[in-house]
């Protein structure tokens, strides 16, 4: 039988792949944020129409982040989940990121003589005290106790967190822009409950594609719509931006899942998609320039034509041609997104703390050193992710 015509009914393994592809490009961006890094390597100003790489690794998650909804609704149906209790887990998923989110960014507000603490160390404990309530626990029942008890040492931590932190003007916690986490869980709210509600009608949830999209041109052209008293907590929803992106992932993972079995007719969907995406954002840009701070709409299509158009391949020798060596440590970071994305900031913590010289390479004389050297980091925490989850630490929401 030719390889095209048929694959397995597995689990899409490049969709692990490539989500862990895009968790080593962030740490790897996140890490060069640098004076005199290469300016493709790195974010391109607000005000300027173009992007570098650290423009797509973010919507590159998100994409990923939509793709798994089909995928993570049909698990739970298939253990026999009511669209109630799937929508229950969902909306308990967003608030959790949310929360997380809001404390991440609120940390570098900490004011030390005010908290009593320097936001290094509130950060920290922060982190400790996250992984104390959403780690992922063996199901041993003999410590089932202990885990409960670290769970409630985790959950009254952050507690001890809020009552005690300020910022310099004497303020309390700031929503702002949600932080990294809460835009990963507005989005992927957005697209698991048009999914979930819609029961995986595929033109639903293009419609809700489309409606993001238009309330995303809408926002920028200065036409913001508006509701009294939550505008400010709905902004991201409301702006359409990352709703756009996260729908456009579930889209290629709906399409996917249905033509799993004659993965000829889906690459031949794929390409097209991707392309007209692609297409579409530099049309767009006549009107709305490329630009990830501002969030644009072309900017969004131009990111999700370049997410499809690197999955194709992946998808192609991995799932279709079985091609598998050389994939484990992004598959596995892929698995473990949570954990590979917020573990390697602890050890920021401690380092900058203790002032410990490990990130020697930061320096801009040899940007040669400093490319490789955060290139080595990114591929270290992926390491490092593995190594917590066999040790029973990994964060599952």
């Amino acid at each position: 039988m030719n390889a095209l015509q048929a694959v397995p009914k597995i689990r899409i393994r490049s969709m692990d792949v490539m989500r862990g592809f895009t968790l080593f490009l962030m740490l790897f961006v996140n890490d060069l944020f640098i004076p005199g890094a290469p300016k493709w390597l790195v974010h391109s100003e607000a005000d300027e129409d173009g992007m570098g790489l650290a423009d797509w690794v973010f919507p590159g998650f998100l994409f990923m982040v939509g793709m798994a909804v089909p995928y993570a609704v049909a698990a739970r149906e298939k253990i026999g989940s009511s669209t109630t209790v799937i929508f229950v887990h969902m909306l308990i998923r967003t608030l959790s990121l949310l929360l997380i989110g809001v404390l991440i960014l609120n940390g570098s507000r900490v004011d030390p003589q005010l908290t009593g603490m320097s936001h290094l160390l509130w950060l920290g404990l922060l982190y400790v005290f996250v992984f104390l309530i959403w780690n992922h626990y063996p199901k041993d029942m003999q410590y089932q106790s202990i885990y409960k008890g670290l769970r409630a040492v985790g959950i009254m931590g952050i507690i001890y967190l809020l009552y005690i932190f300020k910022a310099s003007d004497g303020k309390g916690l700031e929503v702002g822009w949600w932080g990294i986490l809460g835009l990963i869980g507005w989005g992927y709210f957005a697209a698991a409950s048009i999914f979930l509600l819609s029961r995986g009608k595929i033109i639903v949830v293009v419609c809700g594609w489309l409606l993001f999209l238009v309330l995303n041109m809408l926002s920028q052209m200065g036409f913001k719509v508006e509701f009294p008293g939550a505008g400010r907590y709905l902004h991201v929803l409301l702006a359409g931006n990352i709703p756009c992106i996260v729908l456009s992932g579930t889209i290629i993972g709906m399409l996917m899942k249905r033509y799993a079995a004659n993965p000829r007719v889906l690459l031949r969907f794929l390409l097209v998609i991707g392309l007209i995406w692609l297409v579409a954002g530099f049309v767009l840009r006549f009107w709305f320039i490329l630009s990830k701070i501002h969030g644009t709409p072309s900017w969004a299509l131009v990111c999700c034509g370049i997410s499809v158009l690197l999955l194709i391949p992946l998808y192609y020798f991995i799932d279709v041609k079985g091609y598998h060596r050389g994939i484990g440590l992004f598959e596995e970071a892929g698995k473990n997104s949570l954990t590979t994305y917020l573990a390697p900031d602890l050890i920021y913590f401690v380092c900058w703390g203790f002032h410990l010289s490990l990130f020697f390479y930061k320096q801009s004389d040899y940007m040669s050193l400093a490319i490789a050297g955060s290139l080595l980091w990114a591929l270290a925490m992926l390491w490092y992710a593995i190594l917590l989850k066999k040790l029973h630490i990994y964060l599952k929401l």
